[in-house]
């Protein structure tokens, strides 16, 4: 088996012409005929003991060609593509066969590669600057919320209800006079202000004290959901059983030993700004990426072959379903409760795929023009990562991952480094306020 030639019948196509010796195709032949001889009827001959000879006058020739080329293909590829030199092949290969005789046989393997890729103007980007400082506002509002999270519910007797406060009542709601369904409760818990309830309704608690029995009078919406009662005025019969409101542990030092390993609050607030400046640094830092990737992409020259993008949409199901079973479900189970199919799935990825291939072709491209390498050492820290990332020797990642991927990684990420040395920070643009006079 050898290849005989390589062509370009379209951009970015490849086809391999492969050829497999007469001697090497009849030897397959016999295998697959040893194979499936024992399932073939031949009258006057007992089961299995038909010569290849008389299934092939029977059945024709090529009886047994098909299933003797499809043992051949692996082999014979691989081979090809080794002797062809080509390593961006991003499809699978599509074959046909040219020709059978007694020269043997000839296989077409038509296959998609990576385009030729032009990136022009990627450095010298504009990109706007992100404030990452923290304020002190910020910091007092991150304690509220942890404050709130280690708050108490304390029930009230001293006071009328307020907006905020928790209450639990019974109501008994008619229109013109007759209950209807769903308008009753006994005992329910509110939230007031959370607009749980038609608008109107939860504003009339308010004011109300424990124990108290009285009228809430509000209209439903026009478009309320059980189509009976929209638009209808209604009265709900109340009676307030419990107020309830949150109280807020003291922001003092106590406080602070108690929620974390810090003793005073100074401490602890000087603490979460870093973390906050931190996190605000790395969000700016994503988002300088994103818009530079996007830049270099913009301005970009390439012919995507379709499989590209297909092949990434592949991916992302499979990384999909992955997860899925790592939560103890699988796609069929998510297709049954969502009522997406696996079309819908496809579809639904394919803008985020293509993002993702043309990001990946735009920062190949600039390692290409700028010459981007990996060194031996950069290579090998890699797996050493890879190794910790996944709890598993660096050997043993060498197995799933090559040298040749690490690599590529690696340059990529030089790459986006290489955009963000270069980029332009500029400060972030007010918006104009408008010149036109408001109409009173």
């Amino acid at each position: 088996m050898s290849l005989i030639n390589v062509t370009t019948p379209e951009k970015n196509v490849r086809e391999l012409e492969i050829g497999v010796e007469k001697a090497v195709f009849d030897k397959a032949c016999s295998a697959v005929y040893k194979r499936n001889v024992g399932k073939i009827n031949v009258p006057g001959f007992r089961k299995g003991k038909a010569p290849r000879s008389i299934i092939e006058k029977m059945y024709g020739t090529g009886v047994f060609y098909e299933e003797a080329l499809n043992d051949l293909i692996p082999e014979a590829y691989e081979a090809a593509v080794k002797e062809s030199g080509l390593v961006d092949i991003v499809s699978r290969p599509e074959f046909d066969v040219k020709s059978i005789d007694d020269n043997g046989v000839v296989l077409l393997a038509k296959v998609y590669v990576k385009p030729e890729v032009t990136v022009k103007d990627y450095k010298g980007i504009e990109v706007e600057k992100t404030d990452v400082s923290v304020s002190d506002a910020d910091i007092d509002a991150e304690i509220e919320k942890l404050r709130e999270r280690n708050s108490r519910e304390i029930e009230v007797t001293d006071r009328a209800a307020q907006m905020g406060d928790t209450v639990v009542f019974d109501f008994d709601g008619s229109v013109d006079g007759v209950a209807f369904d769903g308008g009753k409760s006994e005992n329910y818990s509110l939230k007031l202000g959370s607009g749980q309830f038609i608008p109107g309704f939860e504003e009339q608690i308010v004011g109300k004290s424990v124990d108290e029995a009285f009228d809430v009078n509000v209209t439903f919406p026009e478009d309320y959901h059980a189509a009976e009662l929209a638009g209808k005025a209604a009265v709900f019969a109340c009676k307030l059983h419990e107020i309830k409101e949150i109280e807020l542990p003291a922001l003092d030092d106590e406080f602070v030993k108690d929620i974390s390993e810090f003793d005073t609050l100074d401490e602890y607030k000087a603490d979460l700004r870093a973390k906050m400046e931190e996190k605000n640094k790395s969000v700016a830092d994503n988002a300088v990426e994103e818009t530079l990737i996007a830049k270099v992409v913009e301005n970009m020259e390439a012919d995507i072959p379709a499989p590209m993008i297909e092949n990434e949409v592949e991916n992302q199901v499979r990384d999909f379903d992955f997860r899925l079973r790592q939560q103890g479900m699988d796609l069929k189970t998510y297709f049954q409760y969502t009522g997406l199919d696996l079309d819908g799935m496809r579809e639904q990825f394919k803008p985020m795929a293509e993002r993702q291939v043309k990001a990946r072709l735009a920062l190949e491209g600039v390692v290409a023009a700028e010459g981007i390498t990996a060194s031996d050492e950069e290579i090998a820290e890699e797996y050493e990562k890879l190794a910790k990332a996944y709890n598993m020797g660096a050997d043993e990642v060498k197995k799933y991952v090559d040298d040749d991927s690490v690599a590529k990684d690696i340059t990529v990420r030089k790459a986006v480094e290489l955009l963000k040395e270069n980029a332009v920070m500029v400060e972030k643009k007010e918006e104009a306020a408008s010149d036109e006079a408001e109409t009173v």
